[in-house]
Order: C-alpha cells, then sequence, then structure tokens
C-alpha cells in the first residue's frame, strides 16, 4: 500500500460541504478521487446531478455505489429489532455514514492510498461517526477540510459558497439555506431558522406531502414478518431495501414520519433537525405490534434496555465497538417467534396497526382480559394478597 502518494479518496454527495472539499483539496495538492455511496433517498436525476458536479468540480475519479442492501443488513433490520428512537424520537437516520465509510474504504484500497477525506463540520456528530469507523478499520490519514477552515472561518457555509463561485462553480439555492441529507432512511435538514428554534420554513420539507395534500382515502398495507424482518409488502416477497423503498413512497404521501427535533449531541451541543422517515416510522410500528403479542411480559419490559444502549453506540460512533455486536445477538435471540403478518393504516400524519396475525401470539384460550377467565374469584383475589404483600404491610405499620 503506496502512503505517500497524492490520491485521496473523499466521501462524496454532491452537497454544498463536499463540493468545496473537492477544489480545497485540490489546492492542498491531492488527485481528488470521489465516491458516492448510493444509500437511497435520491432518484435517476439526482444521481446523475452528483456524477456531472463531481466531473464539473475536477474530480480524478468518480463512483457510485450501491448501499441499499448493505444499509438494511448493517442497519435496518437490528434498528427494528431494537424499536427505540435516540431519546426516544430520533430514528438514527445519519446511520449510513458507517456504510459510506466501507465504500469509502474500499475504493481507497483499489487506488492504492490511504488517504481519506470527508467533509464532515467541527461542530457536529458525523465527523466522530466517520473518524472512529475509519480508525476501527485501519491505519489511515483523515483530511477534514471543513474542520480545516473552520479554524479562521465562523460563517463556514457563506465561505464555501463564496468559495466555489469565485472559482466559477454555482451553489444550488436549497444547498443555501440548508443542510440536507436524504438516504433510504429519510431526509433530514438543518441549518436556517432550524437552528434558531424558529417554525421551520417552507423549504424545510423534504418527502412528506403536507396536510393540504393528503389523500382523501386512507391507506392499508400488510407487512410479513420473519424472524422479525419484513419479508413481504402486500403479499409480494421483496428484498428488504426495496420494501422500505416502497414504503417510504406509500407514507410520505401521507405525512407520516415527520418531525422537529432537539438532540443532544455527541460532543455536548443541542443539536435541531427537521426529519422524514415515514418509511422507517411504519416498520417500527408493524414490528413494534407484533412483539408486543408474541413476546413474554418480562421480553417487552427488559428488551427496550438493550435496544437504548445499542441505539447510544450507533449514534455515537461506536458501530464497530464489540458491545454493539454483543447486544446485537440478544436482539436477535428475542425475534426467534417474531412471525407474522401486520396490518397498517394512515389516514394522514400518523399509522397504526390495526391487525395482527401470528401463530405465536400470547393469548389465552380461556380467557381474555377485562372480559372473561378461566379462573375463580377467589383465585383473583389470592393473588392480589400475595403480590400487594409487601406494600399491605408497610401501610399497615406505618399508619
Amino acid at each position: 500500500m503506496n502512503t505517500s502518494n497524492k490520491d485521496i479518496v473523499l466521501a462524496f454527495s454532491g452537497g454544498l460541504d463536499t463540493s468545496f472539499c473537492v477544489p480545497y483539496l485540490q489546492e492542498q495538492g491531492y488527485n481528488v478521487h470521489t465516491v458516492f455511496a448510493d444509500t437511497g433517498g435520491v432518484d435517476a436525476e439526482e444521481r446523475d446531478f452528483i456524477e456531472k458536479r463531481a466531473a464539473e468540480l475536477g474530480a480524478a475519479s468518480h463512483l457510485t455505489i450501491d448501499g441499499g442492501p448493505a444499509i438494511w443488513d448493517g442497519f435496518v433490520k437490528p434498528f427494528v429489532w431494537a424499536g427505540e428512537g435516540y431519546q426516544g424520537q430520533y430514528p438514527l437516520m445519519v446511520s449510513d455514514r458507517y456504510l459510506i465509510v466501507d465504500a469509502t474504504l474500499k475504493r481507497a484500497a483499489e487506488l492504492g492510498t490511504r488517504s481519506i477525506a470527508h467533509g464532515c463540520t467541527g461542530m457536529g456528530n458525523d465527523q466522530v461517526r466517520f473518524d472512529l469507523a475509519v480508525k476501527a478499520s485501519g491505519d489511515y490519514h483523515i483530511v477534514a477540510p471543513i474542520r480545516e477552515i473552520q479554524k479562521e472561518h465562523t460563517q463556514t457555509r457563506a465561505y464555501e459558497q463564496k468559495y466555489l463561485e469565485d472559482r466559477g462553480f454555482g451553489v444550488r439555492a436549497k444547498q443555501k439555506a440548508y443542510t440536507i441529507n436524504e438516504n433510504l432512511l429519510g431526509v433530514t435538514m438543518s441549518g436556517g431558522e432550524i437552528d434558531r428554534w424558529e417554525a421551520p420554513g417552507d423549504g424545510a420539507r423534504g418527502w412528506c406531502a403536507p396536510r393540504s395534500a393528503w389523500p382523501s382515502e386512507p391507506l392499508t398495507v400488510s407487512l410479513k414478518f420473519v424472524n422479525g424482518e419484513a419479508v413481504e409488502l402486500d403479499g409480494k416477497p421483496l428484498e428488504g431495501a426495496r420494501i422500505l423503498a416502497k414504503l417510504n413512497t406509500l407514507f410520505a404521501q401521507y405525512g407520516v414520519g415527520r418531525g422537529i427535533y432537539t438532540g443532544d449531541t455527541t460532543i455536548g451541543l443541542k443539536g435541531r433537525i427537521v426529519f422524514e422517515a415515514p418509511g422507517l416510522v411504519a416498520l417500527l410500528t408493524a414490528h413494534r405490534a407484533l412483539e408486543e403479542a408474541v413476546l413474554s411480559k418480562q421480553q417487552n419490559r427488559f428488551k427496550p434496555e438493550v435496544a437504548r444502549k445499542w441505539v447510544e453506540l450507533v449514534y455515537e460512533g461506536f458501530f464497530h465497538d464489540p458491545l454493539k455486536t454483543d447486544l446485537e445477538a440478544f436482539l436477535a435471540s428475542s425475534q426467534s417467534t417474531v412471525n407474522g403478518e401486520v396490518v397498517l393504516e394512515t389516514r394522514g400524519g400518523r399509522v397504526d396497526a390495526v391487525a395482527i396475525k401470528s401463530p405465536h401470539l400470547l393469548h389465552a384460550k380461556g380467557a381474555t382480559y377485562a372480559q372473561s377467565a378461566d379462573w375463580g374469584v377467589e383465585e383473583a383475589e389470592g393473588f392480589i394478597k400475595l403480590f400487594g404483600m409487601s406494600s399491605t404491610l408497610w401501610a399497615e405499620i406505618n399508619r
């Protein structure tokens, strides 16, 4: 492996930050090779724009990688098994960063270089995720141009725009107002009034239709799960990434999965974003409904504790930490009976699991909650007496 050459591989999205990185790195003497890991969320027109943008900026080479299957197996499956958002809200839509790192490192190996670049800022979480994932994979030289310019410039986005425009490169209007990230998991938007804790403007909208555009008829879909993994949509077997992409299209029309969230970031700042994750929210709703019906009471109580730790590790950059692997072993074990079909319904804004079928439903044949039972009144009274014995004794003695 030649570590002294001037080839460098840049994780590239065509946005403002990574567009700035290309001429910046070139002026540092590097031959810049761009890699776009297509983790979904962009159409053919956008992929074409990204490729043309790399060529326009003078990249030595450009490569587009299909990251859909990898993000499903590497993140979506265990995330749905976990069933918890970060701080109870955020569906970890930044987790494609780890798959982007994998694609970038693979391209570096092909070129025989150990120099890697990314467009992360010095104030965000992505720099932690990217750098730790690279460090866990070997000894690489990491260059972060945005962090470099932030040593001298406080209005970074304005500086990047002027830098590009001074060199004859245009900047798309939406990139001037917001930082926008799209992938198979959804869309996130920050910047502008969002960062100021103000109401998001009309431009801060991605896939989710506004209330005025929701269809009048409700949407109903069915999902089949095998060992906790979605394998069919409306009776049709599909690969996981295609199921999620289809759910995004269906539920975005009804405004499902849109939220505003302020998070405690890895580096200690408060981070406010608008996010839209229609497919993930639908998938999580269906999976949770099935789990609630087939897992034992103790499983349903304990599993969220494991899930929250798994989510924290992924959020904070410890994607390759052995504890994450250990926790995933537990999550996988918990899914052995999570088999069945769930019907989802939305009329707009939210989605509900309205029907469940499974051979593992924990339904007592002779009893229905609050309706009928196959035990007697004396047994119920005896259970209550023993179950509350400690609290009852305390009350009697300390009145």
